[in-house]
């Protein structure tokens, strides 16, 4: 096995990955329930909470894939980013729409503000449905991950799924939501440096017109003109398509209207991120956490697709002896062919810290639902505090298992088989956000009824996704539009006296 990276720069890596683990062993001492495990005490900072939104929303595949959209030869530009104005909208309906009910009482999830409003019935399906579309989306997030990590240190692809999860299980396992929230303000600083400094290198070189990292101070200003104006050259700079399109995923409406339902969803009924709002302070300050994460997360989207304008300027002037089968391998090809000794440790260290931040939130977030929503209502006693505190750790352990073994059966499927399961997990949040429309705006809608409307929305879903042409934004508001309608329209065969069905 040739390692495609310096020892200096594999020093750097090792360093970066001993250290996640032992804060992780440090931050984690001392816990002894499952409150301190699985929300961090509900004592963390609203700075913090941010910065763990950012970084549990920013994957690997975000990291390289979002230069590759401006890199891309043909079509490339910032369209991307209108989808960030949906999301900073659709984070100020969840203030208001959704936050006040996951801090009436002490809540541990989001899907038990469903068992308040229908019955454990609906609680229950919503969590496993979370569960099944969490651990095989993060699995093969894990398996693409593992791809970028065996082009650009040459490891065997099934040890580069092993060594990824089994790092994220360690320091999860010990350290728990605190280990996960202050591991992700590092990752966050880590990756976004990284990028930062990709970033300046392609300006130098721009300015300089050679591969030589010579005056920084001289030729960063003249490799940004350079850029602008290759940029306006090309149209790669273009920001706004006012057409309306229900098939191209990047126009202005897709972007306000589909990406804030996206935004809803994810963020307002995901457990991922709902478990972030339960560990802060109080809830103005998870409110104002989120709130401001969509301007960060609108910045730094813009900072990686700058990058991919650079670097479409940067192989305009210095072309590949091959050119790049996808747009998705230009960034990776750069850090590994022309960052300097120690930048591209930094910068895969900074490939590892997207990764892990998406992936521990999903293993502390899945333990969570697991012994909440499914394993308490198992139990005719409540068990100890300690029990519930191993018992999670237990959990974070079979999730992370689990995932790993999704990694690793990814190497066998089909690109296109990958796209279709990441399809699915797309859609069914939407339709998930159907049902907690169901709980929060009706007050006649039975479980009955929003099991009904669950189901008919996966499978109108299902037949949405792989017999239309219909483009991702819009799968939320589609999905989460069928679920509601059904489930008001069942309300009227499905009548109770009471609005809490006997679960």
């Amino acid at each position: 096995m040739d390692l495609a990276i310096s020892g200096i720069d594999l020093a750097i890596l090792v360093s970066y990955l001993v250290g996640v683990v032992l804060f992780g062993l440090w931050i984690g001492r001392g816990q002894r329930d499952v409150a301190a495990y699985l929300l961090g005490g509900r004592d963390l900072p609203c700075w913090a909470v941010l910065l763990s939104i950012v970084a549990t929303e920013t994957s690997t595949v975000t990291f390289l894939s979002l230069p590759g959209l401006a890199f891309r030869p043909e079509g490339g530009n910032l369209l991307f980013l209108q989808l960030a104005i949906g999301y900073i909208l659709g984070r100020f309906v969840v203030v208001f729409l959704f936050l006040p009910s996951y801090f009436h009482g002490d809540l541990f999830t989001a899907y038990e503000v469903l068992d308040r409003r229908f019955g454990g019935a609906t609680k229950q399906a919503a969590s496993v449905l979370f569960l099944v579309t969490r651990n095989l989306a993060d699995g093969l997030r894990l398996f693409l991950t593992a791809i970028v990590l065996q082009e650009m240190l040459g490891l065997e692809l099934w040890s580069s799924v092993v060594v990824l999860g089994i790092i994220t299980i360690v320091y999860t396992f010990f350290g728990g939501m605190r280990s996960v929230v202050w591991n992700d303000c590092i990752q966050f600083a880590v990756y976004l440096g990284g990028a930062l400094l990709a970033g300046a290198v392609i300006l130098v070189f721009l300015g300089s017109g050679t591969t030589e990292l010579t005056d920084w101070a001289q030729n960063l200003p003249r490799g940004w003109t350079r850029l602008i104006e290759y940029g306006q050259q090309h149209g790669k700079l273009q920001l706004f398509d006012f057409s309306f399109s229900l098939t191209q995923p990047y126009t202005f409406w897709s972007g306000l209207i589909g990406g804030l339902f996206v935004a809803l969803a994810t963020h307002g009924t995901d457990q991922l991120m709902v478990q972030r709002y339960l560990s802060a302070r109080s809830q103005r300050a998870a409110g104002r956490a989120l709130a401001l994460s969509g301007v960060v997360v609108l910045g730094q989207f813009a900072l990686f697709m700058l990058i991919g304008v650079g670097l479409a300027c940067f192989y305009d002037l210095f072309p590949p002896a091959t050119a790049f089968d996808s747009s998705d391998r230009a960034f990776s090809a750069f850090i590994v062919d022309f960052l300097p000794v120690g930048a591209v440790g930094i910068i895969v260290a900074a490939v590892f810290s997207a990764a892990m931040s998406t992936l521990s939130g999903s293993l502390n977030s899945s333990a969570a639902t697991a012994v909440n929503d499914l394993y308490l209502p198992c139990r005719k006693t409540k068990p100890s505090a300690g029990h519930l505190l191993w018992v999670s750790r237990g959990l974070t352990i079979v999730f992370g298992v689990v995932q790993i073994g999704v990694g690793l059966v990814g190497s066998l499927l089909a690109q296109s088989v990958i796209e279709s399961v990441m399809a699915i997990a797309t859609f069914a949040i939407g339709v998930v956000l159907g049902v907690f429309f169901l709980g929060v705006l009706t007050r006649r809608v039975t479980q009955r009824a929003a099991l009904l409307a669950l189901i008919v929305g996966l499978a109108a879903m299902t037949a949405i996704v792989f017999q239309t042409d219909l483009a991702w934004p819009w799968f939320a508001i589609v999905g989460s539009s069928i679920t509601f309608v059904i489930g008001c329209v069942s309300a009227a065969f499905f009548p109770s006296k009471t609005d809490h069905d006997e679960a």
